[in-house]
């Protein structure tokens, strides 16, 4: 190996109480990069992640909060937990997948992996947490994680993003969605301003999505740390219901909500003038008001009038031909119109992200409840991504895609190989 080669030498001995501090001080890790001539392991990127994670206290919280095991000489949550973490991290897409961790050796040095499950023991402990409070114990350890993170940085108030995430799917447990496929839609709730993952709910495919989102909006406010508030809400079509919005007024939180183009919607659409219409974009916009069942006053409807084509038989879609929104906050609807349109980057993009980068648009189990277990520790995995982004890297990083920060973290170490 060249001089030239560089390692991270963890400080193992440094852990949640100098990474607190760390934060405070802007200096998150305990780490030092020095030279070396030292065997560098297939996967020793994952150190790097692997330390972090360390020092966040998460594996601590896993032992503390989810049920023991029924022996001494079981496994304790935290080892099936970390060695999932680290090989959802690495690209890991099945939980055969274990055995490139176990047989790390390097890895294995550098970190505390001294017992791993197989992968039946884990897939027998996922269907054992999914019946007897495994995912009460995950989201308490979400929630501290949460704290850790909100209490160090300088935002009192967040932009909440709440969406499904279709997971297609064969297992038994599965049933057919609206999209005509069979898996799970679980539902999300994301913060604007880091990235991170605050709730997930992990549902059936065959729900109904407008049910129980005023419980998930309360679910993702009860997660903030005391002092760190909801301010803003940005939401789809499923969530324009009275009592999310008559809750968003009541508590003060400025939603911008997506509305489906039923007959009272386009009734209203009907009354507006030609002059009520201002360009926008590539078409035009207007708003209006209309009253809503099960809403205290009546709503405030931004229409959007895109270009559109007619279908083959020549009439005119209405889906096609417009995209409205419903608000509450005091701007002008162009203002509001562009702030609801980057769902796509605030939304859309880190779902796909969690599912194709971090390995959650495959379910291990036949169960339900075992797979509900496995997507709360992939979102565990995202969020521990993200914040060693924020954390650790420069800004920089953060414009990249997930796939893209990943191959450069971890073939960094890969490459030293070429060398030996």
């Amino acid at each position: 190996m060249t001089d030239s080669s560089i390692f991270v030498k963890s400080i193992n001995k440094t852990r949640q109480n100098d990474w607190v501090k760390g934060m405070v001080r802007q200096t998150v890790l305990p780490l030092k990069i020095e030279k070396t001539r030292e065997t560098i392991a297939p996967q020793g990127g994952l150190a790097l992640l692997g330390e972090f994670l360390l020092g966040t206290g998460l594996l601590e919280s896993a032992d503390r909060y989810l049920p023991k095991p029924g022996s001494g000489a079981g496994y304790k949550p935290s080892e099936y937990i970390f060695p999932l973490i680290l090989m959802l991290q690495s690209g890991g897409r099945s939980l055969e997948d274990l055995r490139n961790i176990r047989e790390d050796e390097g890895l294995r040095e550098v970190l505390p992996l001294e017992r791993i499950p197989t992968a039946e023991a884990t897939r027998d402990w996922l269907r054992k947490m999914g019946t007897i409070g495994g995912l009460d114990g995950l989201e308490a350890v979400e929630k501290e994680l949460l704290k850790l993170v909100l209490d160090n940085d300088k935002i009192g108030e967040y932009s909440l993003n709440i969406d499904v995430a279709g997971i297609e799917t064969e297992k038994e447990s599965a049933e057919m969605t609206l999209m005509g496929f069979r898996g799970y839609m679980p539902l999300l709730g994301l913060l604007s301003e880091n990235g991170l993952i605050v709730a997930d709910e992990f549902r059936q495919g065959n729900i109904d999505l407008a049910t129980g989102n005023l419980a998930f909006l309360k679910k993702c406010i009860k997660q903030m740390p005391k002092g760190k508030k909801i301010k803003y809400l940005r939401a789809g079509s499923n969530a324009c219901q009275g009592e999310v919005i008559n809750y968003c007024d009541d508590k003060g939180i400025g939603f911008t909500i997506g509305v489906a183009l039923d007959k009272k919607v386009l009734y209203a659409i009907d009354g507006l003038r030609r002059k009520d219409w201002k360009p926008f974009q590539n078409g035009h916009i207007a708003r209006t008001f209309y009253r809503r069942k099960n809403k205290k006053k009546p709503v405030r409807l931004i229409i959007i009038r895109k270009p559109y084509q007619k279908n083959l038989f020549g009439e005119e879609e209405a889906s096609l031909k417009y995209k409205t929104i419903t608000s509450n906050r005091i701007e002008s609807a162009k203002n509001i119109t562009k702030w609801y349109n980057q769902q796509g980057e605030y939304i859309e993009n880190r779902i796909e992200a969690l599912k194709k980068d971090f390995g959650m648009e495959r379910m291990p189990c036949g169960q339900f409840e075992a797979n509900a277990v496995f997507f709360r520790i992939g979102v565990l995995s995202y969020n521990i991504f993200r914040l060693f982004v924020l954390k650790s890297l420069d800004k920089s990083w953060d414009q990249l895609q997930v796939r893209s920060v990943l191959w450069r973290l971890y073939q960094i170490f890969r490459k030293l190989q070429d060398f030996q």
